[in-house]
């Protein structure tokens, strides 16, 4: 390829980056809110700024050139450092943040994320706010691919290289039961209902399922769902039991009357929610946020379901 005169732009190189990390075009597009006939004509001007060929785009998956490889850690930098430079100028003046992009388990969007969003809303005045929800490892991938600023999600025991982690909330699993099904020897009665497993396709339902394994609780289960809703539905009309934790339980109020909640009749598992920014690029911010989200957690969260099971007292608390 012939050097040509144009010039690198910071644009071309973020879509350069997705690219390489999707290996894939139509999927770059997708993550960047863009077509994919606007994907290939940047990644056509980038290389000729750049004089050579960075990807191999007749390839299924698309893959990097060797220059490619070189150029792609560069490429790295010059984004964080671009973010780096945009949070520092808007530090300087909160009003001058023009865009967060916020990750939320799906576990507070219907109250928590709000009355969060609405609160920095009348600090960030200037500022175009985009929520992306869903399961933890999802917005893990999305923060390491610079997709969203800040996420806030469960911790998934994995080292996080140049990340910033606030920690705002810890909480047990615990067992839902039909209401009245468990009098007594916890264990022995719920052998009597099969266990609904939530999803071992996600971080959380394959903790549940090894922690029952290295405690030798082997439970028939028919039923493998992904939707609290759904999941608590079954346990209110007594289908089967479930476990799954405090925020989960909160999720599914209709069904709660129906249903009761009791620590695991095996040893206690827990797991902590975090928030979680690259390191240094919004300086101050990721810790407000998660200050003003403990403060909600405890008016919103912690102090109800408290209020409601004491036994929860100590276990359901902020990090």
């Amino acid at each position: 390829m012939t050097a040509s005169s144009g010039r690198i732009t910071l644009w071309g190189v973020e879509v350069f980056v997705a690219t390489a990390e999707e290996a894939s075009i139509s999927a770059a597009a997708r993550r960047l809110g863009a077509s994919a006939a606007t994907v290939s004509q940047q990644l056509t001007n980038l290389e000729g700024a750049i004089g050579t060929s960075l990807l191999n785009r007749g390839e299924r998956p698309v893959s990097l050139t060797p220059a490619g490889e070189m150029f792609l850690r560069r490429a790295n930098t010059i984004l964080n450092e671009a973010d780096q430079a945009r949070a520092e100028l808007a530090m300087r003046d909160l009003s001058r943040l023009t865009r967060f992009r916020l990750g939320m388990i799906e576990d507070f969007d219907a109250d928590v994320t709000p009355r969060l969003l609405s609160g920095m809303g009348e600090t960030l005045k200037n500022c175009q706010f985009l929520l992306e929800t869903g399961a933890s490892h999802r917005l893990y991938d999305l923060l390491d691919s610079r997709a969203l600023d800040v996420i806030v999600a469960a911790d998934m025991g994995v080292a996080l290289e140049g990340m910033e982690i606030h920690p705002i909330l810890e909480e047990p699993f615990v067992v839902a039961a039909p209401r009245g099904l468990v009098t007594e020897d916890s264990l022995r009665q719920l052998r009597r209902l099969p266990l609904i497993q939530y999803t071992t396709r996600h971080h959380m339902g394959r903790v549940i399922a090894a922690h029952l394994s290295r405690h030798n609780m082997i439970l028939t289960h028919r039923f493998e769902m992904d939707s609290y809703h759904a999941i608590m539905a079954m346990v209110a009309e007594g289908t089967g039991w479930t476990i799954l934790t405090p925020l989960g339980w909160l999720r599914a109020q209709r069904f709660r009357d129906r249903v009761d909640i009791l620590p695991l009749p095996v040893p206690p598992l827990s797991r902590t929610i975090s928030l979680t920014a690259r390191r240094g690029v919004l300086d101050e911010l990721p810790a407000d946020i998660a200050a003003r989200l403990r403060i909600l957690l405890s008016d919103m969260i912690v102090a109800p379901a408290v209020a409601e099971h004491p036994w929860l007292e100590g276990q359901l608390r902020l990090a």
